[in-house]
């Protein structure tokens, strides 16, 4: 593995000759620390002036509005984006100081954008195990038989066994969104990044959904992690932490029941709230 300074970002390279000044160390049990991150793209800040921590066996909602900045904060958090100001470390190294590349296969993630680039015609099996190559559709490559029983292992635990041999384009919805989520643990990560999970899935698919990452984040042996969505509805049991965004600033962070207030709830959404929870599950509607 490459020692962390051999890739930089664009516009982040140390003049020849010249050390890159001592870092303070970062805690081991952190998986994720944003320090005073603006990301811009002119004129407009996407996310400004955030301070965010994740410890390494929490599991964190991100919660907010359109717009609010929460794709723009797992990008970072997923190492597909640099700061335009700040430092982010992930998995105790620094974004701009690390070779991305190896860093991302550390990381578990299920967006759209990457669900978008599946072949419709790969298999069910074949979505999963090839994540092992961090790629998308099998080729020529070979997977051994551990690769090939973890995935069937994973799609057993997704509900998703009996499908292992259907087209990926044939599936619901729902199907493919757990198919997405078993990708994404495929390689063991350290960190889990779910960007609106249920996001597009009817009432039946978006409960049994909720379930199963509840069983996961209440696994002692599962990873970190962050799920991005609009809805307290779609929080998992078992979560432990959120994150308020709005306009691209943070409104609230901490222990999920201390932050998911009416009151932040309703200066992260601009419009007044009731909030109850029940049997480890939020819900919200207009006062």
């Amino acid at each position: 593995m490459r020692s962390p300074g051999s890739t930089h970002a664009p516009g982040r390279d140390w003049i020849v000759g010249v050390s890159a000044p001592a870092q303070p160390a970062i805690s081991p049990d952190l998986v994720i620390a944003v320090d005073d991150v603006t990301v811009t793209r002119s004129p407009t800040h996407l996310i400004r002036n955030i301070t965010w921590q994740v410890e390494l066996d929490e599991r964190w909602v991100v919660l907010g509005p359109n717009g609010a900045g929460k794709t723009t904060l797992l990008n970072l958090a997923s190492a597909r984006l640099y700061p335009s100001r700040g430092t982010v470390h992930v998995l105790g190294e620094r974004l701009g100081r690390v070779d991305v590349h190896e860093l991302r296969t550390r990381i578990g993630l299920s967006s759209a954008a990457l669900a978008d680039r599946i072949p419709p015609d790969e298999t069910v099996r074949d979505v999963v195990v090839t994540a092992s190559w961090s790629v998308v559709g099998r080729f020529r490559e070979s997977y051994d038989p551990m690769d090939e029983a973890r995935a069937g292992a994973l799609l057993e635990q997704l509900g998703m066994a009996a499908l292992a041999d259907r087209r990926y384009g044939t599936l619901s919805e729902g199907e493919r969104k757990r198919t997405q989520i078993a990708r994404a643990l495929m390689t063991d990560p350290e960190l889990l990044l779910l960007d609106e999970p249920a996001a597009g899935l009817d009432l039946g698919a978006r409960e049994d959904l909720v379930r199963r990452l509840g069983e996961l984040a209440q696994d002692p042996d599962a990873p970190a992690m962050v799920l991005v969505t609009h809805h307290v509805e779609e929080i998992p049991p078992g979560f432990t932490h959120a994150l308020l965004l709005r306009e691209g600033s943070v409104v609230a962070q901490g222990l999920l029941r201390d932050t998911m207030t009416p009151e932040n709830l309703s200066k992260t959404f601009g419009l007044p709230l009731r909030v109850s929870h029940k049997k480890g599950r939020f819900t919200a509607r207009a006062a």
